[in-house]
């Protein structure tokens, strides 16, 4: 199916690229702000990261001044029973440390995740299928009447004309004529014309020639 991306009007064209850019700008500032927001919670891992790094290495000290009582004579296991113990204690306290800073990185993770990707598919979801709509429709109807009909020129014409009619505001059309229905169904060719442009410009294509 052929798709038409922009308008033919300058106007409603240029609408369309304002979105476009709005969009995108919407989407970096989304990122930024998920990356923002990633770095701060992160933050607030740093001590327990601190509290790991420090007892971890209060453990490896006091491990190693237990192995070194526990080669004293005769006393040596007396001596390296309460630095095992408090080596075992900061140990865990290191274990616990690390898994704060573990659970803190996971939580941020998913806070700028959430706050870069949810707006962002909301906004994108919306735009994208309001943008392919009209590619789309623009695309057929402009291949449509592209076609090589013949005699069905007119009709494809008049056919433009009933579709304003049914969709076009009351207030455009009455700028068109004072009975534009009375008009199409007299036949009356500058109203029919008028209305079938009217459709081609809300499909996004160009007037007629």
């Amino acid at each position: 199916m052929p798709l038409q991306p922009y308008a033919a009007s300058p106007a409603r064209r240029a609408r369309q690229v304002a979105a476009d850019l709005g969009v995108l700008a919407w989407t970096v500032v989304c990122a930024t702000t998920g990356v923002v927001v990633h770095g701060a919670v992160d933050a607030l891992a740093d001590p327990a990261r601190s509290l790991a790094r420090g007892a971890g290495g209060l453990r490896d000290e006091l491990g190693g001044a237990a192995d070194a009582a526990g080669s004293v004579p005769l006393v040596g296991d007396e001596l390296a029973s309460p630095l095992t113990g408090a080596s075992g204690s900061a140990g865990d306290l290191a274990a616990a440390g690390t898994d704060l800073a573990t659970t803190i990185g996971h939580l941020a993770t998913a806070l700028g995740l959430a706050v870069a990707l949810l707006p962002v598919l909301l906004v994108v979801g919306v735009w994208l299928l309001l943008r392919l709509r009209f590619a789309r429709s623009a695309g057929a109807a402009g291949a449509w009447l592209g076609q090589d009909g013949g005699g069905a020129a007119h009709s494809r014409v008049e056919l433009l004309a009933w579709r304003a009619l049914a969709h076009r505001p009351l207030g455009v059309l009455a700028r068109v004529s004072d009975d534009p229905l009375g008009d199409l169904r007299r036949g009356d060719r500058r109203t029919t014309a008028a209305l079938a442009d009217l459709e081609r410009r809300a499909l996004g294509l160009p007037p007629a020639t």
